[in-house]
């Protein structure tokens, strides 16, 4: 039979009901909301009635996508909080529980303007928990450059905090602009959340920060180690070092430039053996294979490493997190793909039908999509695991071109940010600059980017790219690249291109127009 709830709405089920509703685990969910309110209070996080949480209340009987919701009213004093004030949702969002008004100068309860955002979390990421809050730090790290579409950061020990991070990755947060409302963020914080798969995090310009968790505790550990690097990359702004490179060393870029004898530039510039003074561009991105490695070391040692070790990853990390997540995203590369009719696609069964048949199917559509040579993220995804393995067994180890290594250490040196832009994950192209026939490279990239920021033959991926890094404008970012179309897709989005010709490198057209190199030491 249907209960009804304080606000009138007839709900059905197990948790919907009345008694559900008063019992003991949601009364300790609300009771827990208070008691985090009062703590964020105190760390600047919900002052002036801003900020505002929810949480589901965890029952392990009862699948997370069917749990109660629990969120803070809208415009309250935080640190006042207590357990009844709590807005209790079904999972479909109906208010089965509102708190009772208070007298002046209280205002009428209503329910955070959050609501649509937290309930993107919960849709988009099987979030258990979501902090909105307005911590100045979060808010000053977005002004910093007011261009950017991104927060990086690297090199930092409290990026351990951050779900599937370590010390030595680069910790990317999406940053979105700022509306009247918060309810008006919905579709640019979704979008966010979409093109950032591996985020938990969305920072508002001007305003403040949305972190997630798949339980309070996670939720509640990261927002302190994402405020701990906020403040960090403040203060190291402050002290003119540069919060998104490896070494943390002086900013030297645009606005602080170098100085040569006494010359103080706007941009950063070397002297050439002549006297003369030649400009560098504040920022290159390189690729990979045919610009930095030979791309037979990529066709002949990566490619079938990866294709003969498919099986056996997957059957000693079936139930890792990391595998789950390659197993569905490979599934639903396969699904559009039989519905396009690529070669070579072959139905992947159901967890149900055993994880035999599943590996089976898997290995089959991963050897055709390499066999194809297709630059998808599932693919990428899954690879770069692989290719972990390898390196951390000592079965592999990356190879670059021996003019690399001194041309980033030069770049490096004169306050040049170098990027990667593979159609690899990030986690491939970190791995193979991390063990290298010339050791850690690491230290001289500020940062990486793979297919989910666009393909590479695509002009917007560029765009992207230029947005993503802050600069003044797209030509002050040099684009080394071996792939013809790759070239003409940035030189469109604006940026300078050059294109490197290397051993083992295909053919390009005639009169393609491009400045060509066959070493670094040329650039």
């Amino acid at each position: 039979m249907a209960a009804v709830g304080l606000n009138g709405v007839k709900v059905v089920g197990t948790t919907s009901s009345q008694a559900y509703v008063d019992g003991k685990a949601v009364k300790e969910t609300k009771a827990l909301m208070a008691e985090l309110c009062r703590h964020f209070y105190s760390l600047g996080w919900v002052t002036g009635t801003g900020g505002s949480i929810t949480m589901k209340v965890h029952d392990d009987s009862i699948p997370k996508s069917q749990q109660l919701i629990l969120m803070s009213p809208s415009g309250v004093q935080k640190e006042r909080m207590e357990a009844e004030d709590m807005y209790v949702l079904s999972d479909s969002g109906s208010i089965l529980y509102a708190p009772s008004p208070k007298p002046y100068p209280h205002k009428p309860p209503k329910c955070t303007d959050c609501d649509p955002l937290f309930r993107k979390a919960y849709e988009m990421r099987d979030a258990a928990a979501v902090f909105h809050s307005h911590g100045i730090e979060s808010c000053l790290v977005t002004m910093i450059n007011p261009l950017s579409k991104e927060f990086r950061i690297t090199h930092m020990e409290m990026i351990k905090g951050i779900k599937g991070h370590g010390y030595y990755d680069e910790l990317v947060v999406p940053i979105i602009e700022n509306k009247a409302h918060e309810n008006l963020l919905t579709d640019s914080f979704a979008k966010a959340i979409e093109d950032y798969p591996k985020a938990t995090a969305v920072l508002v310009r001007n305003h403040g920060v949305f972190v997630w968790g798949d339980s309070w505790i996670s939720a509640k550990t990261q927002s302190e180690c994402y405020h701990y690097l906020f403040d960090a990359a403040l203060k190291l702004h402050q002290m003119g070092l540069d919060w998104s490179t490896p070494n943390h060393g002086p900013i030297q870029s645009a606005r602080r430039g170098l100085s040569v004898a006494g010359e103080s530039n706007v941009s950063v510039k070397a002297r050439k053996s002549n006297g003369e003074i030649d400009p560098f561009p504040r920022c290159i991105v390189l690729d990979i294979e045919g610009t930095t490695t030979p791309i037979s070391f990529v066709s002949e040692v990566l490619f079938p490493y990866a294709r003969d070790n498919v099986g056996k990853h997957l059957s000693l990390t079936y139930d890792t997190p990391d595998t789950k997540v390659d197993i569905e995203l490979l599934r639903s590369q396969v699904q559009r793909d039989l519905e396009q009719g690529i070669a070579g696609a072959v139905p992947i069964p159901p967890d149900d039908a055993g994880k035999e048949e599943v590996i089976a199917a898997i290995v089959a559509n991963v050897d055709a999509m390499i066999k194809a040579d297709r630059k998808i993220t599932a693919l990428k995804e899954l690879q770069g695991h692989i290719w972990r393995t390898g390196y951390e067994n000592n079965e592999l180890e990356g190879i670059v071109f021996d003019d690399v290594p001194e041309a980033l250490e030069k770049w490096h040196a004169l306050g040049v940010k170098v990027y990667i832009y593979s159609s690899g994950s990030r986690l491939a192209q970190r791995l193979i600059f991390g063990k290298t026939n010339h050791g850690d490279l690491r230290k001289y990239l500020s940062g990486f980017f793979d297919t989910t920021v666009g393909n590479k033959r695509e002009t917007r991926s560029y765009v992207e790219i230029s947005e993503s890094l802050g600069v003044d404008k797209p030509s002050d970012i040099l684009f080394v690249t071996d792939v013809h179309q790759e070239a003409t897709a940035a030189k469109a989005a604006g940026l300078e291109v050059i294109i490197s010709i290397r051993p083992g490198n295909g053919p390009l057209p005639d009169n393609h127009g491009f400045k060509t190199i066959k070493s670094f030491a040329e650039i």
